[in-house]
C-alpha cells in the first residue's frame, strides 16, 4: 500500500491545486471533504486542511472535530485551514479592516524552524482571505509575520501542526512548493509516486481485480481513455475490447485517423458508424443541455447495442479522471452542466465499473502515456468535448452546418500546428455561430455564417485564460477559412476567460 498524505477539502477554489503540488513532489494524495476522513488509515502520514469560502465563526461554516488528527498526524492547515486550528484552540479570528488580497513578503521571527527550511528572508507569498487570526492560544508560536499579517505562520508547541495565513499552492507564492516540500519531509514521506511506479502498481492490481475476465471499453480518442485502454490492455491485453463510436460530430477525418492510430497500438477496436442515428436524433433540437443528453443517450444505446455481440463481458472501463471524482464529491453541490463521462448504461449490462485512472490528474495521466511509450501527439492531443461538435455548433444541428465547422476547425488546427502553437495550447476549436452577416466576396454581396475561434491557456481546466495568438496567425486563419470554408464569410476570436465564461460556449 502506497503512503498518502490526506486532504480535508473545505470547499476552497485551489484545493485541487494543493493536490497537484503535492503530486509534483512525487508523493500521493487523497483529497476528501472535510468531514470524510478516510476510516483505513493505512499508510497516511500527514494531513493538510484547505482553505474555504466560509469564515470560520459563521454559522454556516465547515467545522469537524479534529482532535482525532492533530497529535496522531503532522497537521499543515493553509488560509481558512489555519484560522480553524486558531479558532477551535481557543484562539481570536476577525474580520480584517481591509481584505488581505494579493502579494506579501515573509519576515521570520523563528527561521530555524522546519516549515521554512531553505526559504529565504522575504520569500513573496500570496494572501486571498476577509479575515485574519487576531489572537493566538498561548501554546501557538508565530513562526513568520508579514507587514499587515502578524500571525501568517504558525507553529503549535509540542505538536507537530502549522498553519499558514497564505497559499503555498498558488504560483505566486514564489517558495510555495518548497514549503510543502518541507511539510512532506517532516512527515517522513518517501515521495516515491511516480509514473513507472503508478503503472507497475495498477497493472498488478488490475491483473488481480479482472483475473480473466472480459472488459469493454468505450473510446473517445482523448487522452483519458486512450491511456485507459493502453494500460488495460498491458494488464489484460486480448481479454479488452474497445468500442469507437462516430456519432457524425467528430472533427475531420478524426474516426479513420483514431482507429488507425489504436491500430498501432496493438489494441482490439470496433469502430461503428453511427452518424445517421445521432443527426436524425438531434434534428431540430437547439436547447444544449438537451443536446448533450440525446447525444449522451444515443452513445450508450450503440455501446450496449455492440456490447451484446460480444460474449462473457463482466466489466466496462472508463477513462474518468480525479478531477470528475473530486467535483462528485463536491461539498458544495453545484452543477454548471451535465458530465460528459460515460453515465446512465442500461442496468441490462450488468457490468462492474474499473477506472485505472482515477487518481489521476490530467497531466498525471499525460506522464502515465509517455512512460506507456504512447505517440506524443496522441498524449498531448487538447481535450475534445464528448458531445463533440454538437455543442460547438450552436443552435440546431445539420449535416451542412457539421461540414462547415469541420472544415473551418480542421483549418485552424492544422495552422495551430504549423506554427508550432498546438503545444502551448490547452483546448482550441472553432464554434459555429447562429448569426449570419453581410459580406463581400469579389463583386458580389454575401450573407453568410460566422465562426468564433476558441483558444486558452490552462493546467487542469478549472480556470483558463484566453491565449494571446500572435496576430500574424489569426489573420492567417481567417484568410484561409474564409477563402477555403464555402457558407463563412466572417471570422472572430473569443477573448473571455473561465470564470466567468466557461471554455466551450455550450
Amino acid at each position: 500500500m502506497h503512503e498518502k498524505l490526506i486532504i480535508l477539502d473545505f470547499g476552497s477554489q485551489t484545493t485541487q491545486l494543493i493536490g497537484r503540488r503535492v503530486r509534483e513532489l512525487n508523493m500521493y494524495c487523497e483529497i476528501v471533504p472535510y468531514n470524510k476522513f478516510p476510516e483505513d488509515t493505512t499508510g497516511i502520514k500527514g494531513v493538510i486542511l484547505s482553505g474555504s469560502p466560509y469564515s470560520v465563526y459563521d454559522d454556516t461554516a465547515f467545522k469537524v472535530d479534529l482532535s482525532e488528527i492533530r497529535g496522531k498526524y503532522p497537521v499543515l492547515g493553509i488560509c481558512y485551514g489555519a484560522q480553524y486550528l486558531a479558532n477551535t484552540s481557543g484562539g481570536k479570528v476577525e474580520s480584517s479592516d481591509s481584505r488581505e488580497y494579493g502579494r506579501a513578503n515573509l519576515n521570520f521571527v523563528n527561521k530555524e524552524n522546519a516549515l521554512f527550511k531553505g526559504i529565504n528572508e522575504g520569500s513573496q507569498v500570496w494572501m486571498s482571505h476577509g479575515d485574519t487570526i487576531t489572537l493566538l492560544p498561548s501554546h501557538f508560536e508565530v513562526i513568520a509575520s508579514t507587514t499587515d499579517v502578524k500571525a501568517a505562520a504558525f507553529h503549535v508547541e509540542g505538536e507537530q501542526t502549522w498553519g499558514v495565513q497564505f497559499h503555498p499552492e498558488v504560483f505566486h507564492s514564489t517558495d510555495g512548493t518548497a514549503l510543502l516540500n518541507n511539510f512532506l519531509d517532516i512527515c517522513g514521506c518517501a515521495k516515491d509516486w511516480t509514473p513507472a511506479s503508478f503503472i507497475e502498481s495498477t497493472v498488478k492490481e488490475l491483473k488481480d481485480q479482472l483475473g480473466d475476465d472480459k472488459v469493454i471499453l468505450a473510446l473517445s480518442g482523448g487522452v483519458d481513455s486512450s491511456v485507459t485502454a493502453v494500460l488495460l490492455n498491458k494488464a489484460i491485453g486480448k481479454n479488452l475490447t474497445c468500442i469507437f463510436v462516430d456519432n457524425g460530430l467528430l472533427r475531420k477525418n478524426e474516426f479513420e485517423n483514431v482507429l488507425r492510430d489504436y491500430a498501432h497500438l496493438g489494441l482490439n477496436v470496433i469502430g461503428v458508424d453511427a452518424k445517421e442515428k445521432f443527426y436524425t436524433a438531434l434534428a431540430g433540437v437547439t436547447d444544449p443541455e438537451a443536446k448533450r443528453k440525446i447525444i449522451g443517450k444515443g452513445f450508450i444505446e450503440v455501446f450496449d447495442e455492440e456490447a451484446k455481440k460480444l460474449e462473457n463481458i463482466k466489466w466496462l472501463g472508463q477513462g474518468t479522471i480525479y478531477p470528475d471524482i473530486i467535483e462528485s464529491l463536491s461539498i458544495t453541490g453545484t452543477v454548471i452542466k451535465s458530465h460528459h463521462n460515460v453515465g446512465g448504461l442500461p442496468d441490462t449490462m450488468k457490468l462492474k465499473l474499473v477506472e485505472p485512472m482515477r487518481l489521476l490528474f490530467k497531466d498525471e495521466v499525460r506522464s502515465v502515456g509517455r512512460e506507456l511509450g504512447m505517440e506524443p501527439h496522441l498524449i498531448k492531443r487538447h481535450p475534445f468535448p464528448g458531445p463533440g461538435l454538437g455543442i460547438r455548433i450552436l443552435g440546431d444541428i445539420t449535416l451542412e452546418k457539421v461540414r462547415i465547422l469541420q472544415e473551418a476547425d480542421d483549418i485552424y488546427i492544422s495552422l495551430m500546428r504549423e506554427f508550432g502553437l498546438y503545444d502551448q495550447i490547452w483546448q482550441a476549436g472553432v464554434i459555429l455561430l447562429p448569426v449570419r452577416s453581410v459580406g463581400v466576396m469579389g463583386d458580389e454581396r454575401t450573407y453568410e455564417n460566422t465562426v468564433a475561434l476558441r483558444a486558452v491557456t490552462s493546467t487542469d481546466a478549472m480556470t483558463a485564460d484566453w491565449a494571446q495568438l500572435p496576430y500574424e496567425f489569426l489573420a492567417k486563419v481567417s484568410n484561409e477559412i474564409i477563402n477555403k470554408v464555402r457558407g463563412v464569410n466572417r471570422v472572430v476570436y473569443d477573448i473571455s476567460s473561465k470564470p466567468p465564461a466557461t471554455i466551450e460556449w455550450e
